[in-house]
């Protein structure tokens, strides 16, 4: 289990955490029944030994990818349970800060879903709690630890879009649902916590900067932020996102800078279209064909990665990605760029991977 966050690793090596971990879940959890779940069995070492839920039917689903799952009827009991090394943690946002600490205190190491905390001043109380049990901690963050997000942290360092001017990013998705806790203020709904730390969090990761000057306007539904337009700067670089809970969905960052590199042999994200230089700008083999253009000296990205396959749309074919495979990354920024043979290694183009 890697760190995203300060409040990760602290006299664990990586190795003794990933060699053989039985994962504990607190609560029956759509996403953990359907994504993380799976995932977590899917990881080097890790299978899901236990689940904490008050209805036992509730636990048929997770017996598909864990057929020798254990079911405990509370949240206590699980945390006692001497054989399980790590908790994932899917509750309601106002519950993770004081579940983290009572399964650090349990001697457990703990992977708790974002938003960690709901104030700044609660990862104080989380990295105590951490250093005094000796386990790691860490926020599912997705972006540090995601293939595609470490090569485009790469290739903007290397000067890939030349020099970086312009920073903009949309998340939105459409959730009208009032009984969905993303619509309830006292359940810690609203997008900004929800969505808001891909689009801004990605920048940071990929930049390697802080945010300075931030204004943001805010459009409020019963107490939930439902539009969220931010702007803010990045060093010298211009930064605009909007984050929404009431519009189509849509998840995109665009990194925008004056220049390419032109001369090089290219490849696609994937690793298979090689990219040849047309003056200004670059394309892919048969893009003509597709209708496709693709402006030199941008480099987009979906903040929301790919959980489940990557899909073309509007700039060509891009094959599957291998990263549904978690693969852990020692520590949150820097962070080394993934070997993996699906990493992206053109530069100057715009390339951009969709959830489907």
């Amino acid at each position: 289990m890697a760190s995203s966050s300060e409040a990760a690793a602290g006299g664990v090596t990586e190795a003794e955490a990933m060699s053989d971990v039985r994962w504990g879940i607190l609560g029956a959890a759509k996403f953990a029944r359907e994504f993380m779940g799976p995932a977590l069995t899917l990881a080097p070492g890790g299978h899901v030994a236990a689940l904490a839920t008050s209805d036992p039917a509730k636990a048929d689903p997770f017996r598909v990818f864990a057929p020798g799952v254990r079911v405990h009827g509370s949240y206590e009991a699980l945390l006692a349970d001497p054989d399980i090394d790590a908790v994932y943690i899917p509750l309601p946002n106002p519950l993770h800060v004081e579940w983290s600490v009572k399964a650090m205190k349990a001697g457990k190491h703990v992977l708790c879903e974002k938003p960690m905390a709901m104030e700044a001043g609660d990862f104080d109380g989380l990295i105590a709690a951490r250093d005094a049990a000796g386990v790691l901690a860490a926020e599912a963050f997705m972006i540090v630890h995601h293939p595609q997000w470490q090569r485009a942290r790469q290739l903007l360092a290397e000067g890939a879009v030349g020099r970086l001017r312009r920073i903009d990013g949309a998340f939105s998705y459409n959730n009208r649902d009032a009984s969905n806790i993303r619509n309830q203020a006292g359940m810690g709904g609203g997008g900004l916590r929800d969505i808001g730390v891909y689009v801004l969090g990605g920048a940071r990761f990929a930049t390697g900067l802080e945010p300075t000057e931030i204004r943001a306007r805010i459009d409020w539904e019963d107490g939930v932020d439902v539009y969220a337009a931010l702007t803010a700067r990045f060093g010298e670089v211009e930064y605009v996102n909007f984050t929404s809970i009431r519009m189509h969905p849509r998840q995109e960052i665009t990194f925008h800078g004056d220049a390419p590199r032109h001369g090089d042999r290219h490849r696609a994200l994937a690793g298979r279209e090689p990219l040849r230089a047309a003056g200004r700008r670059l394309q892919p083999r048969g893009a003509r064909r597709r209708g496709v253009s693709l402006p030199a000296g941008v480099l987009t990205r979906n903040p929301g990665g790919d959980r489940r396959r990557l899909r073309e749309r509007r700039v060509g074919a891009l094959p599957r990605s291998d990263s549904s495979r978690a693969r852990p990354c020692p520590s949150s920024p820097p962070c080394a760029p993934s070997a993996s043979p699906n990493a992206p290694t053109s530069s100057g183009s715009s390339w951009k991977p969709t959830s489907a």
